[in-house]
């Protein structure tokens, strides 16, 4: 019995070895909450760890086993190319933000003037979240900065957790990507925000350095810009990348 353990044990470790060998590894992406989604329907066979994009990149700094990088912006990976912990970022896909409220709008906010109503519920990500950022971009693009940010309830840490609040009642209003707002039909209704208004929202994508399955994960990259992964995120309503 234990020769026979140990034939079992040692053909599984060569099998495991010719799976790494033949790049087989199974990959760990890291990607923004937004993605949680469609990145699946995309690749269904990598790990995925979803969140907010700055907790990712703080967690690669710090040398997390990940081996692709999706940020809901360009900063953070490019900061992270600028350490040489990421290879360059490339745009692969963009977004637009908007305002949802739950359902029965109880705020009856209909614009995103109607936030500065007194005594509103307003829940959005943190500054060092895309999203967050995003946000305040618009805010000051549409000179409500004070007065909306008075309302603000809570701040979150990625914006999952903002359109569940919105969604369960919780927050009278929410900033969230338009594409985070399809998710839940039924369950809030969208406000636009103006075009002038809206921040330029790109998303970026990279290996990680310290990968050790380097090209299987820039094969990963690359998948995400061929014309059946860009379809599938047109499909879930991400806008098409622009090409440098």
């Amino acid at each position: 019995m234990r020769r026979l353990l140990a034939v079992v044990t040692i053909a599984s470790l060569l099998a495991a070895g010719a799976a790494a060998a033949a790049g087989h590894a199974t990959l760990t992406v890291y990607a923004a909450a937004s993605l949680t989604d469609v990145f699946p329907k995309i690749d269904s066979t990598v790990r995925y760890s979803f969140a907010g994009s700055n907790t990712l990149a703080a967690q690669i700094q710090q040398g997390a086993p990940a081996d692709v990088f999706a940020s809901a912006n360009t900063t953070l990976p490019a900061q992270l190319f600028a350490k040489g912990l990421v290879t360059k970022p490339v745009v692969f896909t963009r977004n637009t933000l908007v305002v949802i409220v739950p359902k029965s709008n109880p705020a009856d906010i209909h614009s995103v003037y109607d936030l500065r109503k007194p005594g509103l519920k307003l829940v959005i990500a943190g500054p060092a979240v895309p999203v967050g950022s995003y946000t305040l971009q618009i805010l000051k693009n549409m000179a409500l900065t004070s007065d909306v940010l008075q309302n603000v309830v809570s701040r979150e840490t990625d914006v999952r957790e903002v359109l569940a609040k919105v969604a369960l009642g919780e927050a009278d209003a929410g900033f969230v990507y338009s594409t985070d707002a399809r998710t839940v039909p039924g369950q809030v209704t969208v406000i636009k925000v103006p075009a002038w208004a809206q921040p330029k929202v790109q998303y970026a994508v990279a290996v990680v350095s310290s990968s050790p399955n380097r090209t299987a994960a820039q094969a990963y990259v690359n998948h995400l810009l061929k014309k059946a992964a860009q379809a599938k995120l047109i499909a879930a309503g991400f806008l098409p990348r622009v090409k440098r």
